[in-house]
């Protein structure tokens, strides 16, 4: 039987305020509405997609001296210090709890699928608490300076490692063994059914996930960051266009409609365990 549920996090403007463009703030770069609109959304045109063009930008803006060498020092340098939103801190212990109250026999996991930076996500304070995280990543020359991506997470390249969860290809044995994900299995020997996961993100990346679990009885839930107005209609959007059936601040502080609307998803989950089990056994 299946006694494994997972909660799945974006993680940029998820659980934290955008560490990419942290990072580039840090490295020298003021104008960063500039940076994300003129330089990097004047490739769309050219028909980039996002993140091989954030990326693009971000290595040509190292290599052109306007920012220091991109390093994974740098990069994990930044992650160690980058903010999170109020309450991401303490979330994990209580939904831990949650699960331990409603099914002592449950495991719960906690996922990251994102399209920033896994030099800097790795080193967070908060990596630990992650079974794995899945993002884009750079390659680097001999000397250690970033020059191409190595691999970019973005729109359908989420749900994939949501299929790694499914089908438990995770952990250090099934790094570098890029087809594994095609390997098929049977609903049986899924130790992590699409319908027993949770996935919250904030952006137009996420949609595809929000879509694979809404299709398959999984949780999808959509947050907006409050301090930023000008994004509220796009998350509305996941909302009035069917993609979740619901929409949260991201303000994960204990009694916050989103702690609580995450406390209630995991309860609920694992009440459905527990009740799978009995029939199962009954």
């Amino acid at each position: 039987m299946h006694d494994t549920i997972a909660v799945v996090f974006d993680f940029d403007d998820t659980l934290a305020p955008d560490t990419t463009s942290g990072y580039l703030r840090k490295s020298g770069i003021d104008d960063l509405s500039r940076f994300w609109k003129e330089e990097v959304g004047s490739l769309y045109a050219e028909d980039w997609d996002p993140v091989p063009a954030y990326l693009y930008k971000m290595i040509e803006a190292a290599q052109s001296g306007r920012i220091g060498p991109i390093t994974q020092e740098s990069l994990s340098t930044w992650g160690a210090e980058a903010p999170l939103h109020a309450g991401v801190d303490t979330l994990f212990d209580r939904l831990r709890a949650t699960a331990k109250k409603a099914n002592p026999r449950l495991r719960l996991e906690f996922y990251v699928i994102s399209s920033g930076l896994g030099d800097v996500l790795r080193s967070t304070r908060i990596a630990h608490e992650f079974t794995e995280i899945w993002a884009s990543e750079l390659h680097y020359d001999p000397a250690g300076h970033a020059i191409f991506p190595k691999r970019v997470v973005s729109f359908t390249d989420k749900t994939r490692y949501l299929f790694h969860i499914q089908k438990g290809l995770t952990g250090t044995a099934f790094r570098g063994k890029p087809f594994e994900v095609n390997r098929k299995v049977s609903r049986d020997h899924q130790p992590v059914p699409l319908d027993h996961m949770i996935f919250v993100g904030d952006g137009y990346t996420d949609i595809p996930c929000f879509s694979l679990l809404k299709q398959n009885e999984g949780i999808p839930i959509a947050v907006y960051d409050p301090h930023h107005e000008e994004r509220w209609g796009n998350a509305f959007r996941f909302v009035s266009e069917g993609r979740v059936s619901n929409l949260h601040s991201a303000n994960y502080l204990e009694g916050s409609d989103l702690s609580n609307f995450l406390i209630m998803a995991v309860r609920s989950l694992a009440e459905r365990v527990a009740l799978s089990a009995h029939t199962y056994k009954g």
